[in-house]
């Protein structure tokens, strides 16, 4: 039996990315998953694609998570269709880096509205659902950067959002219980479409900082979200999973 059988899951931000792998990783595991996008159509069909060829269904939804009345347009058309949501992965997220100087009120406004608010909006509109089933598991994807000594010059923003969006994750979590879990996953340094553009000589020393010596790849962390979306975590929750090669010890 699979890990994920009969499961229905949303993924926000599937279309690309650390969101596609984890997308992908559960439909191998048996589930059912929306794949949600704001502006990427085209990768997002090819996602669901993907998902069908594995044999399981595949709902494509548009939606700004951003947005309250798209995020809960999100869930209601999820819960519509599949009369039930399992499992929520709040991945959908936005950075560029700015130094404080060239950072302004709209770039802060809608780094955190995309990955801090956005976050809480997808959690609010999903809980009536998973209270009403007795069941259901929340992941949200953070990063290092939300840890309290891993933040980064260039990414103000952005840091602070998933340093919110961890707390979010264990504030949560008292209020949760006992049905359903809520956890977040921190990556560090992964192999996906954001970070393709990076110097050559900011990779490398930024590689030689991480005690495995390399970046993750991207089904490295959907293996990691995978685990606490399946039976094997039922009793973690309010934790965050650092998935960084060994990057933050330093």
């Amino acid at each position: 039996m699979r890990k994920l059988d009969g499961k229905v899951a949303i993924v926000t931000g599937s279309s690309r990315g650390i969101g596609k792998f984890i997308a992908l990783e559960f439909a191998r595991e048996g589930a059912d998953v929306v794949v949600n996008y704001n502006k990427s159509e085209k990768e997002a069909r090819e996602v669901a694609k993907q998902i069908e060829k594995l044999g399981q269904e595949a709902l494509l939804v548009k939606a700004d998570i951003s947005k309250p009345e798209e995020v809960k347009a999100l869930i209601e058309k999820t819960y519509k269709h599949f009369k039930r949501v399992d499992i929520l992965v709040n991945n959908a997220g936005v950075v560029e880096e700015k130094e404080i100087s060239e950072l302004s009120f709209k770039d802060w406004e809608k780094t955190l509205h995309t990955n801090l608010i956005g976050t809480f909006l997808a959690c609010k509109e999903v809980m009536p659902i998973m209270k009403k089933q007795k069941l259901g598991k929340i992941i949200n994807i953070a990063s290092i950067r939300g840890l309290e000594h891993a933040g980064r010059a260039g990414v103000l923003d952005y840091s602070a959002s998933k340093a919110g969006v961890i707390n979010l994750t264990k504030s949560l979590a008292r209020e949760l219980g006992p049905r359903i879990t809520i956890n977040s996953v921190s990556p560090g340094w992964t192999k996906t479409e954001m970070n393709l553009g990076l110097p050559k000589d900011f990779e490398k020393e930024e590689t030689g900082k991480i005690p495995l010596k390399r970046f993750a790849e991207p089904e490295e962390i959907a293996k990691a979200v995978l685990f606490l979306a399946s039976s094997d975590a039922d009793y973690i929750t309010g934790q965050n999973l650092i998935v960084d090669g060994g990057r933050s010890l330093n």
